[in-house]
Formats: structure tokens, C-alpha cells, sequence
């Protein structure tokens, strides 16, 4: 690192530590992640855009060979993974689809790679679709069960789940392992999911793969989080990045730990700007305006609002920035009333807890609280432990007197602070 660079490195420290003052210790280290957030080349990247490359040209000289357009299609959907270009995925989608028409919709192993797509634009009605018509192929069974998993607890439709899960039944198979560990934090076991995710790093090891391997580092990293284990979430990331230096969601999540455990927002901003050189997801532009709110700079908020704003109104995301779009237009004057809509279509495609919440908080926020105080009662209360959804339960419950219910769910809230982020801590506090 260059004399100079090391300087900067210095003073961030330093401020950091200045900022810090009432934090115990310091969990992140600015010299350990620094080296992150400067660099020259992005070698995933480059990788994956000569295997496209290549098979693009194959298919240029052997038009009629469709299954190059899979191939083309993950080298899309790799390059979606690393960049956010949503039209990456969106070209991803558009190739499987020929590799699926010319095979008239019946080879399981092209239903599943499109189903994968349609997760990932929260199309999961269509996923469901396609790997039920995959289960009926029957080839690769098992590979369609574990996604029938994935799609079902998407949608909500835990019965399903727990009778697929029992179909793939294997503690020593890792995708079985990773399905059983999202099952059980969604049912608020987060010690269990944490143990399964841990069981499965132990297999990805051995496997090599190093993709498999980031993967389940950055998911322990959000669970050790969740659970209040800082010191450990921020040491999976920085494991994540060993192997990968480009991984932006790893980077992200040291950003929340430096913004919501050590209070330092400042540096928080420093490297969302340095992910934000290698990554256009939408996703750092609601951080940003969240933590400009945070420190009460209101043009800033504006500016990083108009920016997430104008991203998402491109057609190509779809349903995919449904949630927050909720969220931050139930706050607003002028798009209130479109909350309540946006919720509505949520409800319908993915009738789950965390979809009823966001159209109880929607009436909330419109002022038709004993409206969201029904949705809330019949949806949402013991059927999920997002700490999101207790918040806005907390909140319909107060509005409505019903004080000692909310103040329950408070007592749940003060330990998931970190979680939330400091923005809520003083709303959670005055419940």
C-alpha cells in the first residue's frame, strides 16, 4: 500500500475510534478491509465476461446449438450476482427462455435455471410453475425438491416446505443443510439455523468451491449478526472477501456494522462509495439515505431517495424492489395511497406474514389503523419474528391502546437495535 494510502487509513481509524466513544471496543478493523475497497481490477468479473465471450461466440458460428444459450445464461447471471446490472439478468432470462422453447419446456435441468431466474425477479408464482413441471420430468428429482423448498417458503406455504424437506432429508448433504438452516430462522430457531449453516461451511470446505464457500460465509455473517455475535459477522465477511475481494454484499455488510453497532456513520458512507464503483444495485442508495437520515442531513436524504428512485423505475426490476418501495412511499405525502397498492399485490403474490405486515403498516401510515390493526391481528402477529414486522406490529398495536401487547413486543425489539439500526432505536425505546 502506498505511503499516502497508509495515512488515510490512519485517520479513518482514528476517527472511527473517535466516534466511538461509548462502544466497548472496536469490532472493525479499517487496515483489514481497507485493501478491499481500492482495487484496480475486479478478477471475478473479468473471468466470467471472457466465458461468455466464449460461448457467445460459439453460438455466433453454431446458431441451432441451444444449449450454448445456458451457458450464456449463467455467465448473465454470474456477471447479475457480481455488478447488480439488472439487465444482466433480464439477458439471463431471455436465453433460458429459448433453451426452454426449444426443448418444448421438458428438460427439468432448463425449468430449474429459469425457475432460478424468476427467484431472483421475485417471480415466484412462475417459479413454482416451472418446477412443478420439472418434479413431473422427474429427472434430477432431488435437485427440484430442494427448489420446490425455496420457492414454497417464499410464498409462504410452510406445509409444503416441511413435507419437501422431509423428501431431501440428509444432514451430511449441504443443500439440504442450508435449506433446513433458512427453514429454522424463519421459524425464529436461530441457534439451529445458525448450527446448519455452520454444518454446512464444514461440507463446502471440503468440496473446495469456492463460490459454495463465500456463499455460506456471508449467510453465517447475517445470522451471527442477527443473533448480537458482531465480532463473528464481521470475521465471516472479511473471509467472504478473502475469497472473493469483489464480493459487494460483504462489503455491505461490514458498512451496517460500522453503521449501526459503532455508530460511525461517515465511514459507513466511505465504503458504500467504494461499493458502489463495482456494483449499481439500488440497494446502496436506500443505506445512504437511511444513514443521511440519520445524521439529519434532510438534502442528502432527498438526493439518495431521487437516486434509488430513479434507479428502480426501470421496468426490468419488476417486483423486486416491492418492500421497500412500501416502505419508504408509506412515509411520504404524495405517494401514500400508492403504498396500499403495492402492498396489495405483494399479499396476492406472496401471501406471507412479512407481505400482510407491509399492507397493515400501508393503512397504518394512511391513518386507517383498525384496519391494520385486523391485518395485523389475523396475519402477522405469531406467524413471523422479523424484527421489521414486530416493529410495525409494536407500533399498530400502541395506536389501537393496545399498550401491554406493544410493550411486549418491545422487550423482543431492544435486542434486535442492531439489527433494525440506530434510526429506530429511540422510537423503539418511546413504544
Amino acid at each position: 500500500m502506498k505511503y499516502i494510502q497508509l495515512i488515510l487509513v490512519f485517520v479513518t481509524f482514528s476517527i472511527t475510534i473517535s466516534c466511538n466513544k461509548e462502544q466497548t471496543k472496536q469490532i472493525t478493523n479499517p487496515y483489514e478491509y481497507q485493501a478491499y475497497l481500492e482495487l484496480n481490477k475486479n478478477s471475478a468479473l473479468e473471468s466470467v465476461n471472457k466465458e461468455l465471450n466464449f460461448w457467445a461466440n460459439k453460438l455466433e458460428k453454431s446458431p441451432n446449438q441451444y444449449p450454448y444459450h445456458s451457458k450464456i445464461a449463467s455467465a448473465n447471471s454470474q456477471i447479475f450476482k457480481l455488478t447488480g446490472n439488472i439487465t444482466q439478468l433480464k439477458k439471463a432470462e431471455e436465453n433460458l427462455l429459448v433453451a426452454n422453447k426449444k426443448t418444448n419446456f421438458n428438460n427439468a435441468g432448463y425449468l430449474r435455471s429459469l425457475a432460478r431466474n424468476y427467484i431472483s425477479q421475485h417471480r415466484f408464482q412462475e417459479a413454482l410453475e416451472l418446477l412443478l413441471k420439472a418434479e413431473k420430468n422427474g429427472e434430477n428429482l432431488k435437485q427440484t425438491h430442494f427448489m420446490l423448498v425455496d420457492v414454497y417458503l417464499e410464498l409462504g406455504s410452510y406445509k409444503e416446505v416441511t413435507a419437501y424437506l422431509s423428501k431431501v432429508k440428509n444432514f451430511n448433504n449441504f443443500d439440504y443443510l442450508i435449506r433446513l438452516s433458512k427453514y429454522n430462522d424463519h421459524l425464529g430457531n436461530l441457534d439451529n439455523a445458525i448450527k446448519y449453516l455452520e454444518s454446512a461451511l464444514k461440507i463446502a470446505e471440503t468440496t473446495k468451491n469456492k463460490t459454495l464457500i463465500q456463499w455460506n460465509y456471508t449467510n453465517l455473517a447475517d445470522y451471527y449478526g442477527h443473533a448480537g455475535r458482531i465480532k463473528d459477522s464481521y470475521n465471516a465477511y472479511i473471509n467472504a472477501l478473502k475469497i472473493n475481494p469483489n464480493n459487494s454484499y460483504a462489503k455491505k455488510g461490514i458498512a451496517w456494522i460500522v453503521y449501526s453497532y459503532e455508530r460511525n456513520p461517515e465511514e459507513a458512507l466511505r465504503i458504500l462509495n467504494a461499493i458502489q464503483k463495482e456494483n449499481t444495485s439500488p440497494d446502496y442508495f436506500l443505506l445512504k439515505l437511511e444513514i443521511a437520515d440519520f445524521m439529519g442531513n434532510v438534502a442528502e436524504k432527498e438526493e439518495q431517495t431521487k437516486k434509488y428512485l430513479e434507479a428502480v423505475s426501470n421496468e426490468k426490476y419488476g417486483a423486486m424492489y416491492a418492500k421497500y418501495n412500501v416502505i419508504l412511499f408509506a412515509d411520504s405525502n404524495n405517494k401514500k395511497k400508492e403504498a396500499i397498492e403495492i402492498a396489495k399485490k405483494e399479499v396476492m403474490e406472496r401471501p406471507t406474514a412479512q407481505s400482510y405486515d407491509l399492507l397493515a403498516w400501508s393503512y397504518y401510515k394512511n391513518g386507517e389503523t383498525k384496519k391494520a390493526l385486523q391485518i395485523s391481528e389475523k396475519h402477522v402477529i405469531g406467524k413471523t419474528y422479523e424484527p421489521e414486522a414486530l416493529l410495525h406490529t409494536a407500533f399498530i398495536l400502541k395506536h389501537n391502546g393496545k399498550i401491554l401487547e406493544a410493550k411486549e413486543i418491545k422487550n423482543e425489539l431492544l435486542e434486535s437495535v442492531y439489527e433494525l439500526g440506530p434510526l429506530t432505536e429511540i422510537e423503539v425505546k418511546n413504544i
